[in-house]
């Protein structure tokens, strides 16, 4: 995002003195009231007098040199799916219109108060995060960032936190990932998400989707936007990220499955960012990972998504189904066929899975890859279930191969300014996380000359 500010730029101008976290907050919620904007349908709720309170009351800290970190008073957004003490939680749904509020923030979100950023709102969604578009009947669909007049998708699960990102209306995101939905909203609006290695990140407090699968992660305009916030998240000792030469990198290219039925735009700008780098001095090259073909087996019957959200949701479902999005509740209800036995097999096929993906991988610094297999689709082609589910399949697919493998993963942008947004993804296996953020800062800028 050119010219945008980061949240390094951010936290120097707010020790300077040059802005405020009241004049950001201010700025933020001015861009989310603009009518001719996405903030309606980006946000589920507002907390505009909460933000502004927070924001006055780490001014004061500032003052008196006792802010908790050099970010405390920059806005950012979260996702509905998490808990906030006093909100009701919806998960982007209605059905949970009448649950009590949340008594305490969840994990995520206390971290992230701690170290004194603002939460601006809670942020649109795919219905209980079951999708990789980010269509939302019950709230709205804000539109993505590429050509807003046509209307194309916003990538999913994390929709508005990507939008509330890419248009100024906060200046991060707290989102999920359990197919890639921290992951594909931020390669369909030319923006950074980041997958951490699962156990990185407490999912207490958060509404499920798959216990095995789900993750934690930040969506911001850099990459070192990114680290920060998932050092915050992750409780860890924020360390500035030093971001590797290109020069020497031992990059994979994965393919099976993850190159197959690309779009033409994904298949140029991609092998063109291949080739930025070879020429740089990275080492490419291109392998067969034969255990991607495990994840087509286990998700036959709807895999742990389906066997997971359905233990979750199947009395919530019996009483108020009709309220569902049906795309939804659809797939929710296929977990309903699936067998402990089955159950059972998938967790012996995903270790096997696991232990040998970490074997193939461990000569490469990460897997290099397109994060989404197509660009964003345009809303109104998606009315038919048919174009949605094919859609779907396509944004999620090359993210679930990481999901389903163990591993951490990032988003970058790899297109060229005026071209259609196209994500990059770095991926390893867990515990490199580390690596993969001084990879990819490494990267961001040339991969997009």
């Amino acid at each position: 995002m050119k010219n945008a500010p980061t949240l390094a730029t951010l936290a120097d101008d707010l020790a300077s003195g040059r802005t405020s976290a009241r004049k950001l907050v201010d700025s933020c919620l001015a861009k989310i009231a603009d009518s001719s904007g996405e903030g309606a349908r980006a946000f589920i709720h507002v907390a505009a007098e909460a933000a502004i309170e927070a924001a006055e009351a780490m001014d004061r800290l500032r003052e008196v040199k006792a802010a908790p970190s050099r970010f405390a008073g920059i806005p950012i957004s979260i996702k509905d799916l998490f808990d906030i003490r006093g909100q009701v939680s919806r998960a982007g749904s209605r059905a949970l219109d009448d649950s009590a509020p949340a008594e305490a923030d969840a994990p995520a979100v206390a971290r992230l108060r701690r170290a004194g950023f603002v939460v601006i709102g809670r942020t649109n969604m795919t219905e209980f995060a079951y999708s990789g578009i980010g269509i939302n009947p019950h709230y709205g669909t804000p539109k993505g960032a590429w050509q807003r007049s046509v209307g194309h998708v916003p990538g999913g699960s994390s929709s508005g936190a990507a939008v509330s990102v890419v248009d100024g209306m906060a200046h991060g995101a707290l989102g999920t990932d359990t197919g890639g939905s921290c992951r594909i909203p931020a390669a369909y609006n030319g923006i950074v998400g980041f997958k951490p290695t699962q156990r990185r990140v407490p999912l207490d407090g958060a509404v499920p989707l798959s216990s095995t699968l789900d993750s934690i992660g930040p969506l911001a305009r850099t990459v070192a936007c990114c680290a920060a916030l998932d050092a915050v998240l992750a409780d860890e000792t924020f360390v500035p990220l030093q971001p590797r030469p290109i020069r020497g990198m031992r990059l994979a290219v994965p393919t099976t499955v993850a190159l197959d039925d690309l779009d033409d735009e994904v298949a140029r700008t991609f092998e063109r960012a291949l080739e930025t780098l070879s020429r740089q001095g990275a080492l490419i090259e291109r392998i067969e990972v034969p255990e991607f073909l495990d994840v087509a087996v286990m998700n036959t019957k709807g895999g742990f998504a389906a066997a997971e959200s359905f233990a979750w949701h199947r009395y919530l479902i019996a009483g108020s189904g009709d309220v569902y999005d049906p795309r939804v509740s659809l797939r929710i209800m296929r977990g309903e066929s699936i067998s402990a036995a089955d159950y059972i097999d998938l967790l012996v096929t995903r270790k096997s899975m696991i232990a040998r993906a970490t074997v193939r991988l461990a000569p490469y610094d990460a897997l290099i890859m397109p994060t989404t297999a197509n660009t964003p689709p345009r809303i109104a082609d998606l009315a038919d279930d048919k174009a949605f589910t094919k859609a779907n399949l396509l944004s999620l697919r090359n993210c679930t191969l990481i999901n389903m493998s163990d591993g951490c993963a990032i988003s970058l942008p790899c297109h060229r300014e005026g071209e259609v947004p196209v994500g990059l993804m770095l991926a390893a296996s867990a515990g490199a996380d580390r690596r993969i953020f001084e990879l990819a800062a490494g990267m961001e800028d040339a991969i997009r000359v």
